[in-house]
């Protein structure tokens, strides 16, 4: 299986607008979780400490992007009246995916009618309901229905960027930017596309979804995911948007990329039926696991640092670090350590 090079790295996360901040937030140990802003929503109308009580979330927490509300239509060949009605989501993927390719060194113009594809992870869609709360029916138009449809996330960069290869959104719930990572190495391998940008973008930009996560008893109460932690009690939502440029190795090496890292594998599975539909499945983990070592022909062993989704809950946490440590066990020696972390925390 050919392996597929990393050659670009566009991103926007809290506290870090770029590949080299996040970087330096990370060496930094920098907590970028802060209050929810007021310009998001107001907090105070409705929190309360007290877990499920209804229409109230337990939490005032979240990691939020800088600015959200600010593009430059024209330089994406959008009238002003459109960009109004487009998801912010959609803004913010215009602009990340062209530092990206920026990044990796790509010149858009270069890249038009190639077979470019465009894999998009979005599942969440705020920017309707506000519009929903500031609208009458009177106001809905044209513009509402591609600047807020999943598919369009993706479609507008394959149409600004002219790209001609596959474009998807997708919708996987926290696994969706890996899933569409996945399908990128998948029709790059193929020869279905000879060059991809792959990532996924959040926002919170209403209540609603918070709310419901906190009715669920998913968010931690003081704004900390506690990962790997016997005092885990949650997650903290948070917002941003990263896309990568892939491209196969061969072709990266012969253009003279530069290379940031390579892709060996991967492999997506589903729990199936497990304890709930939103618990995780131990053996179905093991499972995937391992198929992307096959994929990738790599031995437990060689695996030195797992990037885990340490959701800083009792249930998934125990579950998922099980399952690595079950499969990466295999042929290792007792002083052959595998390091494990998880970003949220």
């Amino acid at each position: 299986m050919e392996q597929v090079a990393i050659i670009g790295i566009g991103c926007r996360f809290p506290g870090a607008e770029s590949p080299d901040e996040f970087w330096r937030l990370l060496q930094d140990g920098t907590d970028a979780v802060t209050e929810v802003p007021q310009s998001r929503w107001d907090v105070d109308a409705f929190y309360d400490p007290q877990p499920g009580k209804p229409g109230k979330m337990n939490t005032r927490w979240g990691g939020f992007l800088k600015q959200v509300d600010e593009f430059d239509p024209q330089f994406f060949g959008i009238a002003p009246r459109e960009a109004v009605y487009m998801d912010p989501q959609q803004r913010l993927l215009l602009e990340v995916a062209w530092e990206s390719l920026e990044h990796a060194g790509q010149v858009p113009d270069q890249l038009a009618r190639s077979q470019t594809g465009v894999f998009i992870g979005i599942s969440s869609n705020d920017y309707q309901q506000v519009l929903k709360g500031s609208n009458s029916t009177t106001d809905i138009n044209a513009y509402l229905g591609t600047g807020n449809a999943f598919s369009i996330a993706a479609n507008r960069l394959s149409y600004f960027f002219d790209f001609r290869g596959p474009s998807l959104a997708i919708d996987t719930a926290c696994s969706s930017s890996l899933v569409a990572i996945h399908l990128a190495c998948q029709s790059l391998r193929s020869g279905e596309s000879d060059l991809a940008l792959a990532g996924g973008v959040n926002l919170l930009l209403c209540p609603e979804v918070t709310l419901i996560f906190s009715q669920a008893h998913m968010m931690a109460p003081d704004g900390r995911c506690k990962t790997f932690d016997a005092k885990a009690n949650g997650y903290v939502r948070a917002e941003g948007c990263g896309v990568v440029v892939l491209k196969r190795l061969g072709d990266a090496v012969r253009d003279g990329d530069r290379i940031f890292s390579t892709i060996r594998g991967s492999a997506i599975n589903q729990d199936g039926r497990s304890n709930g539909i939103t618990a995780p499945n131990g053996p179905a983990q093991e499972a995937v696991i391992r198929r992307a070592l096959a994929n990738a022909k790599a031995s437990p062993s060689e695996i030195s640092y797992v990037e885990l989704h340490g959701t800083g809950t009792s249930l998934g946490d125990p579950i998922e670090a099980e399952a690595l440590g079950n499969v990466l066990a295999q042929g290792r020696n007792l002083e052959d350590r595998c390091a494990v972390g998880s970003v949220k925390t």
